[in-house]
Formats: structure tokens, sequence, C-alpha cells
């Protein structure tokens, strides 16, 4: 193992149902990189006419969702009454803090045309600050042009939330944030800036190589936090999701959808979701049940 690479963490394959995601956060020994707690890499998965996703309402709470496509569409629906699509190069913020409702699916003008389609892209969760954990649900879409784009030879590099290579991407964060799809060609290397605290990259397409040792698709790989920028050459054309952040402000416990600094908060939102306490999604009258209903 380079000193460059404090650690390499293999994804962990869950079937959803309708579709199969690869996570990598939390891992055994590592809970969070920068404010990232969790970080599932969806599909590509590909469905015939008439079908799709169809991820049913669910609460969270403590958290925000960070929803990324490479390809293919999401209809969200909120219980702010939100109703927005996402398409590949959007960002859909959603910031849970004391408790919100959501689902996910794919849009029926979608669903219901000729052929197949595919849904690709990444979903991650950033866990609040113990000081905003129980602030306002809100919710906000960011569409791909009001993105920042850098160009490098070989390389577009698009900062999704947080700050990186002199941008700022307008989603409204709550800590120092690196978050960054780069697309690179065959032969192509970037630096990983060393201005934020906790950095970890995830091959999301292709193959790359990092200190003279090669990565593949699935890899997260955790920077060492003293490694100053680091280089990244993809060995074919690649796509690498760059992420992390400062370090959170302490632990926190999971349980399904919940994100907490308390075990009692979780025990008191699973409770207000068993006894359907938690405002409903408008239009969508399902919802997936505790783990242990």
């Amino acid at each position: 193992m380079s000193s460059l690479v404090e650690r390499v963490i293999e994804p962990r394959p869950r079937d959803l149902g309708d579709f199969a995601v690869r996570r990598v956060l939390p891992a055994a020994g590592l809970q969070t990189v920068g404010p990232f707690i969790f970080f599932d890499h969806m599909g590509p998965a590909e469905f015939g006419p008439g079908q799709g996703v169809n991820v049913r309402p669910h609460p969270h709470i403590g958290l925000a969702t960070v929803t990324y496509l490479f390809e293919g569409a999401f209809m969200h629906r909120d219980s702010l009454g939100t109703a927005q699509v996402i398409r590949p190069g959007d960002v859909n913020w959603m910031v849970a803090g004391r408790g919100i409702v959501h689902s996910e699916r794919t849009p029926p003008e979608v669903r219901d045309a000729s052929g197949r389609t595919r849904v690709h892209g990444i979903q991650t969760w950033i866990a609040l600050p113990r000081a905003e954990e129980e602030r306002e649900p809100s919710f906000a879409h960011h569409g791909a042009a009001s993105l920042p784009r850098v160009e490098r030879p070989g390389a577009i590099l698009t900062v999704i939330a947080g700050t990186a290579y002199g941008k700022q991407s307008p989603v409204d964060v709550f800590s120092p944030t690196l978050y960054v799809d780069a697309q690179l060609a065959d032969g192509a290397a970037i630096e990983v800036p060393d201005e934020h605290q906790q950095r970890a990259c995830y091959v999301a397409q292709g193959r790359i190589e990092i200190a003279g040792q090669a990565f593949g698709e699935g890899q997260f790989i955790v920077l060492a936090s003293a490694a100053g920028p680091v280089s990244i050459t993809a060995l074919q054309g690649s796509r690498v999701m760059l992420a992390g952040g400062a370090a959170l402000d302490g632990p926190r416990h999971i349980y399904w959808n919940f994100v907490s600094s308390t075990r009692e908060r979780i025990e008191a939102a699973s409770r207000d979701w068993r006894e359907h306490r938690f405002a409903p999604v408008p239009g969508d009258a399902e919802r997936i049940p505790l783990p242990d209903e």
C-alpha cells in the first residue's frame, strides 16, 4: 500500500428489489469520510418498457441526501410537496433535518417509453453537524448547467458540492465539503487537491493509477490525510468521484434511514414512523415499513 493511500474499501452488493447498488460507506472501521456517511453506486440497471425504479416513501432525519445521475431519470417527491425530475448531471439536495419523507421513482414518460432504459448514478448521505440535526427540512434542485466545471487536458471536473479547483458549487452545504465528478480520458492525469482534511476517490467507471498502484471499478480509495496533492492517472477512459471534507464532529448512530448523534433521537423517529406521525408525500400513498415491522 502506498503512503498516499490509507485504505481501499471494496463495494458490498445490496439488492434493493428493482435494482442493485454497490455500497462502500459506512464500512467496517470507517463510518465517514468528511461528512459523507453513506455512499451507494446505483446500477447500471436496465429496465424494459413499463418497468423502472420504485423507491416507495420512506423517512429520514439528521442528514442530507445527494442524488447525482450518470444515466436515466428519477421523479423525486417529498413531504414538503416537492415534485422534481432529476436527469443526468443535475443535483437533488434534500436536507432531512428534524424529519422528511420522500420517494424516488422512474418518471411515467420514461417508464412508458418504447425500448429499454438505463439508470446509473451515485446516491450519498451527508451527516449534518450536531447543531443542524434538527433544522427545518428543505429541498433544492440544481440543474447541470449551474454546476461549476473545470477543464484540464483530457479531464472534465464538475464540482457537485462544496469547493475544489478554485470553484464553489451552488449547493448549500453545512461544512467544508469535497464532491467532484471527474471524467477522464485514457492517459489523463489530475491532482486531488489537499485543501480538505479528509479525501477519498471512488472509481465509478474505468481504471486508474495512484502512486504506481492500479484501482478498478467499484473501489473506494481513502487517501492519507498528510499526503498533500495526490495525482490520479486514468489507465483507460474513467469516471472518478472525489469525496471528502472536514471531519465530522463526532460519531453518529445509524439505523435504517435515520442518522443522529444520539440513539434516543433515532428511537423516537422510529416510533414516529411506526405510528404514522411523519407528514405524508402528496400523491404517493405507499410507504416502506420499518425493518422490524
